[in-house]
């Protein structure tokens, strides 16, 4: 298998050497394979920004099913304490903390989430920028995690409103559940 696998390797490199040959002396062609994996990286972004925005979506709801359990267990403490089964409110007070411990646990995900989709929006909002001034130029790395700030030719208002109320929406959603886990 090691002869086989020497050979193989040996083949690849040619091949490589052959296609930059060929793409040097052919710069429309390595305009071309430059534009292909631009698209192919897009369309690879885009799809990962989907996945992010659904599991975020999926983090979000069962947050929400956290929320509405704490709050029934809160109300079985109250009823069990003003019944004075005070070993069975103990036991549910833990429980309570258990699942607002899972809550945390989810809120640190979704957050770490957001990261991520931030980071590749980041980086879809460059590529169109430099697709919009221009083929061929490289997009800007967003490694650092900062937003280069590109132009936004393609935003429009209700976009961006829409946009922005979204994640309004989903910050208050969180504010709520972190105040009812601070109970």
């Amino acid at each position: 298998m090691s002869g086989s696998s020497h050979w193989l390797d040996e083949l690849e490199a040619r091949l490589e050497r052959q296609l930059e040959s060929f793409l040097k002396s052919n710069p429309q062609q390595e305009a071309l394979l430059a534009e292909q994996q631009a698209r192919e990286r897009q369309q690879s972004l885009r799809r990962q920004r989907l996945d992010l925005k659904q599991e975020a979506e999926l983090q979000r709801q069962g947050l929400l099913r956290l929320a509405s359990e704490i709050r029934s267990w809160q109300e079985r403490v109250r009823r069990a304490r003003s019944a004075g089964a005070d070993n069975l409110a103990d036991r549910a007070e833990a429980h309570i903390n258990e699942l607002m411990e899972q809550g945390r646990c989810r809120w640190e995900t979704l957050a770490e989430l957001g990261q991520r989709f931030s980071a590749v929006d980041v980086e879809l909002r460059s590529m169109a920028a430099a697709t919009a001034g221009g083929a061929g130029q490289a997009p800007a790395d967003p490694g650092n995690g900062k937003s280069p700030n590109p132009a936004q030719p393609e935003s429009t208002p209700q976009a961006d409103l829409e946009s922005d109320w979204a994640a309004f929406e989903n910050h208050q959603d969180l504010q709520e559940l972190r105040r009812q886990m601070q109970r």
